[in-house]
């Protein structure tokens, strides 16, 4: 079984290719604004370099959010595109669980966040395992909110915290929780495309055709946000 995975819901863009059960390849860029010109090329690399042709392929994988609205767009659509084009299904993955699982070997709460701008975070909570355990559903919230309701299911346990909420917050977090808060390392603070092929693999009973698949969004886009406010609406 063959397991192609792609990331872009944030600044690093990932392609991981999953071979009956093991890594065949996994590949990370910090691509930012430019995953519309690099995924397509970092998906035929993974492909030659794992030694598969894109019709060896038997399931497709992307994360559908949260994250940046444009940067989920992108590789939602591109999985889509080569599933309707292969007839293969298509297995979302959610980007807060697939960083929780990108971390192990601690007894701490991973709260991976994710900087959602305009003073939020999107925030999740987990114990660790594979797949990791959810203790705190995926939300939108202020940072202070967040960390309020992690701590209410935190059993006493540190708040382990990663993604890349932690640049803009880590200050934050520190004033707020003290030594309660620790940090998880560079190389396990990002998405790392693996645990989204990995935790595809876990989740193959939830395929669906690519009509089905979509972005999962928390909150509307800015676009909406401004035009609700100028009419005087929620946000």
């Amino acid at each position: 079984m063959n397991l192609l995975a792609v990331d872009t819901s944030g600044p690093v863009a990932g392609v991981a290719v999953l071979h009956d059960g093991e890594i065949a390849y996994e590949g990370a860029a910090v691509n930012r604004l430019t995953h519309s010109v690099n995924l397509m090329p970092m998906i035929e690399e993974a492909l030659g370099r794992a030694g598969l042709d894109i019709s060896d392929i038997d399931y497709y994988a992307a994360v559908t959010g949260p994250g940046s609205f444009t940067g989920v767009r992108i590789g939602v659509s591109a999985v889509k595109g080569m599933a309707h084009g292969a007839h293969r299904p298509c297995i979302g993955v959610d980007a807060l669980e697939a960083l929780a699982a990108g971390v192990c070997m601690t007894d701490a709460l991973l709260c991976p966040i994710q900087d959602a701008r305009a003073g939020q975070v999107y925030g999740a909570a987990f114990l660790p395992g594979m797949p990791p355990v959810c203790r705190l559903e995926d939300m939108a919230q202020k940072l202070d909110v967040f960390v309020e309701k992690a701590l209410e299911v935190a059993d006493g346990r540190r708040l382990c915290f990663l993604g890349d909420g932690v640049k803009t917050y880590r200050r934050a977090i520190e004033e707020l929780l003290g030594d309660r808060a620790v940090f998880a390392p560079a190389h396990m603070s990002y998405l790392r495309p693996a645990a989204v092929a990995a935790l595809a693999d876990l989740h193959r009973d939830r395929a669906v055709d690519y009509l089905t698949l979509m972005p999962v969004y928390l909150r509307a886009p800015q676009a909406e946000r401004e035009r609700a406010r100028r009419l005087g609406g929620n946000t």
